[in-house]
């Protein structure tokens, strides 16, 4: 899950450089004053913020230098909204950078601010200054799992009311955060359907209940449904562990930056079936390091044949653990922010 893990992780990078950080959750604030408090309070010097609209709006005005991640749902959905579209704009403005996960990424960010600063440009007699331009970087996530090698699957099986024997079973594993734009509910139907044609197939969906109301919807869905389960949040190492021993990681999201969870699997050589989206469709290429769907019936349709099929498994497999190795290395992501956090030390005359 993209959120406070890809923080952390970024944190950990900070800290391997020498500095003191703290993590703190943008849902914990309701005002920027709650900021100025934090900042005061913690004598901070510069901060770091993930999401350009939820993260980033709260550091502005505080006189001290801060960075942006982008997290995917900002340029993908909340820029088409021109409250949201121009608070982001200005907090890009006061940013001394901002991270992208991709180069598709990177452009419609340039594309959106660009957009924004020619219409300020036309209504305004004075010069206005580009938003987005030098100032976005590109750095994919780094990917490094650790599985709890003393984690028991089938203590996990029993606590996820599955009574088979676990020589038989397929477990399907959708790892998100309950919340819309991860649609959790997309595929329950149709896999529900399939269980009950197929009873060793199960789909599992594990994560926080970030929505309260909309956690409620999932939980009466999921209870309903036959061969779906609903596991809650739990620690990292473990949750690695549950991918390991899972047949395939799911993702069903509307919206993606990067999903950390499907380059989690790879890395721990587990197939990937994802939704045919922009933000998937960077890492996913289908049919070489996992699957893509558009619809829940194609979906089961690519999951009966991976069923069927060790020697597409066994493809899939391979080419995703090489991918990440290629192109989602920690030591360079590493180096990328501790380089770029110099970027916030010294005044902004510097």
């Amino acid at each position: 899950m993209l959120t406070a893990r890809c923080l952390s992780d970024t944190l950990a990078h900070l800290e391997a450089a020498g500095h003191v950080c703290i993590l703190k959750d943008a849902f914990d604030f309701e005002s920027p004053s709650e900021i100025a408090n934090l900042i005061l309070a913690e004598n901070c010097e510069a901060a770091l913020a993930l999401h350009l609209y939820r993260g980033g709006r709260l550091l502005q005005g505080h006189r001290i230098p801060f960075g942006v991640i982008f997290g995917g749902t900002d340029v993908n959905e909340d820029a088409n909204q021109a409250e949201k579209n121009t608070v982001m704009g200005r907090v890009l403005e006061e940013a001394r950078f901002a991270v992208a996960f991709t180069e598709s990424m990177k452009e419609m960010a340039q594309v959106q601010w660009k957009a924004r600063q020619i219409s300020l440009a036309v209504t305004s007699a004075v010069p206005v200054q580009p938003h987005a331009k030098g100032k976005i970087y590109v750095q994919s996530q780094g990917i490094a799992t650790t599985p709890n090698a003393a984690f028991n699957w089938n203590t996990f099986l029993q606590r996820s009311e599955i009574n088979q024997s676990a020589d038989n079973l397929h477990i399907f594993l959708l790892i998100c955060g309950l919340r819309q734009v991860k649609d959790p509910l997309y595929l329950v139907d149709a896999f529900s359907e399939w269980h009950q044609e197929e009873p060793n197939v199960y789909l599992v969906i594990l994560g926080p209940e970030v929505d309260p109301v909309f956690t409620r919807e999932v939980k009466a869905n999921v209870k309903r449904a036959a061969g779906v389960r609903l596991i809650g949040e739990m620690p990292q190492e473990d949750l690695h562990a549950v991918v390991k021993n899972c047949f395939a990681v799911v993702n069903s999201s509307v919206s993606e930056g990067m999903s950390a969870a499907i380059l989690e699997a790879m890395d721990l050589e587990v197939p990937v079936l994802a939704r045919n989206i922009p933000g998937n469709a960077a890492m996913v290429k289908h049919e070489v390091t996992g699957l893509l769907f558009s619809n829940p019936q194609e979906f089961v349709h690519l999951a009966k044949r991976l069923v069927s099929d060790p020697a597409l498994e066994k493809e899939i497999v391979v080419n995703g653990k090489e991918y990440v190795r290629m192109y989602h290395s920690w030591q360079v992501e590493r180096d990328t922010y501790q380089q770029l956090i110099r970027k916030l030390e010294g005044s902004t005359e510097d």
